[in-house]
Order: C-alpha cells, then structure tokens, then sequence
C-alpha cells in the first residue's frame, strides 16, 4: 500500500514538472512572439507583416535564428551574421513569458478562479493577458524608455471591460467600480501635475498615461500601497545603482518597470499591506 501511495505519488510530481517545461517553453514561444512586438514597435515598423531582423545589421533571419532560449544559446548571444550581441532584453522577455505560463496555470489558472460564467474562461485569458502587456511595455521601458501607446491603450480597454463584466455580473460592487475609477484618475492627475511642474524630467508622460489602467487594475485602496512601494523601490534602486557606478545623477532611469513591480505586488499582497499600513497611522 505505502510502495502504491509512492508510485502515485511520484507519477504526479513528475506530471507537474514535465508539464510545467511545456508551459515554459510553450510561454517562450509568446514571448519570443512579444520580442518581435517590442523590437519592431519601437522602430515604427509593422509587426505583422514582415520577416524578423537582426537589431544591428538589419540581416533577415532564418528560421532556425528564431528558436525561443536555444536559439541565443546557440549563438552564445550574438547574432549569426554581424557577430554583434544580441540584445539580452530578448532572451530576458523570453524567460518571464515561460515563468508567467507556469504561474499563470498553476496559481492562477488551476486554484485562484472566479466559478460562475463567463468568469470561468475569461478570468484566467485576462490575467494572462494583462501580464504579457505588462512585460512588453517593461522590456520596452527598459530598452528605449518608452511606453508604448498602443500597449497602454489595450491595458486600458481590457481593464475597463473586464471591471465592466465583474460589475454586471454581480462580482463587483458598483460603489468598488467608482472608488476604482475616482482614485486611478486621481493618481493619474497627481502623476500628471509631477510630470507638468518638472516638464517632464522627474517623469516621462508614459508613466503618466500608464498609472490610470494600472489604478483600475489595483482599485482602491491597494492604488495607494502599490505605488508608494514603486517610489521606494525606485529609489532604492537608483541610489544603488549611483554607488555602483551604474548609472549618473541627471541621467534619466525608466519607472514604467517600477510601476508595474509594485502593482503586481499591490496584486498579491495589497490587502495585507494595506491594513498593515494603515495601522503603521494609527487606523
């Protein structure tokens, strides 16, 4: 009996490891997708129409160039034709779209799901997909600082529709709904007065647009917990980078990063820091 119970239980342990390296690398395969959205965004090009190309030689890529992880293995990071490095940010987009399918099914998909129609599917689609906009407009931030139009208006759409369904559906108070909406646009005003008041040196106008799909997404009060923690974090980030040599006084840091880092912490863990917080002033 206790020789059965191991056999069974060895036979799931080794199901949720093989069928977590398919959900990695089934994950890579959208993120090398991603990396071709991120990559020709940038350059003002279409990335539905076109062959992909080396960043630095504009070389056409074959098909074996384009394997999601072994493909910059293989190379050792640097392109086949021009012997330049290739931008790691690709192999790094790469890896958290495989860690995010993993999440995604496990914890997300698996155990954390509403169970009345259409909530069932639509729930885990939208979470999924929020998190693969959010690593294209990190890696984005990361490589040129900029906050792509297009990914923010998509967050904001399928933010809004989805709070729209939780509202019809009975999920959402309508009250939540409005405090969500009020505190995202107040934040997004607050951001915005910060970016006027410096001309934008203390912020580039993307963080600003990106703040208010990030404050839907959060809803009140987890707004407020979620991005005092991206100034924190930021900050400590930046000072670190100073002492290291990493990074100069008046140079310009991307925070669209931070932004999302403490929303996705806001996510996970914002009830809790919100109360702790909250009785840290005496509430």
């Amino acid at each position: 009996m206790i020789y059965q119970i191991e056999c069974v239980n060895l036979i799931i342990v080794m199901l949720v490891i093989w069928s977590s390296v398919l959900l990695f690398f089934l994950g890579a395969i959208f993120g090398s997708f991603l990396n071709v959205v991120v990559s020709r965004t940038l350059a003002g090009k279409s990335w539905i129409k076109g062959r992909s190309e080396c960043d630095e030689c504009d070389h056409q890529l074959a098909w074996f160039d384009n394997i999601p992880l072994l493909s910059f293995l293989a190379l050792r990071g640097k392109c086949r034709y021009c012997h330049k490095k290739i931008d790691p940010t690709h192999l790094l987009l790469e890896i958290l779209t495989g860690l995010l399918f993993i999440w995604w099914w496990w914890v997300g998909f698996m155990f954390f799901k509403l169970s009345q129609q259409p909530l069932v599917l639509l729930q885990p689609l939208f979470w999924l997909s929020i998190g693969m906009i959010l690593l294209v407009i990190t890696v984005a931030d990361i490589k040129k600082m900029i906050i792509p139009n297009g990914a923010v208006i998509l967050l904001t759409l399928l933010t809004l529709a989805y709070r729209i369904i939780l509202v019809t559906s009975g999920v959402m108070q309508v009250a939540d709904w409005w405090s969500s909406l009020i505190a995202s646009l107040a934040v997004g005003l607050f951001f915005f007065s910060l970016w006027f008041v410096t001309k934008g040196k203390g912020m580039g106008f993307g963080d600003v647009k990106l703040v208010v799909p990030l404050g839907l997404l959060l809803g009140w009060p987890r707004i407020l917990v979620s991005f005092q923690l991206a100034f924190i974090i930021g900050g400590v980030v930046g000072v670190g980078l100073l002492l290291l040599g990493k990074h100069k006084l008046k140079k310009p840091m991307p925070f669209g990063p931070f932004l999302i880092l403490g929303t996705i912490i806001g996510l996970i863990w914002g009830h809790q820091l919100t109360n702790w917080y909250l009785s840290l002033m005496g509430f």
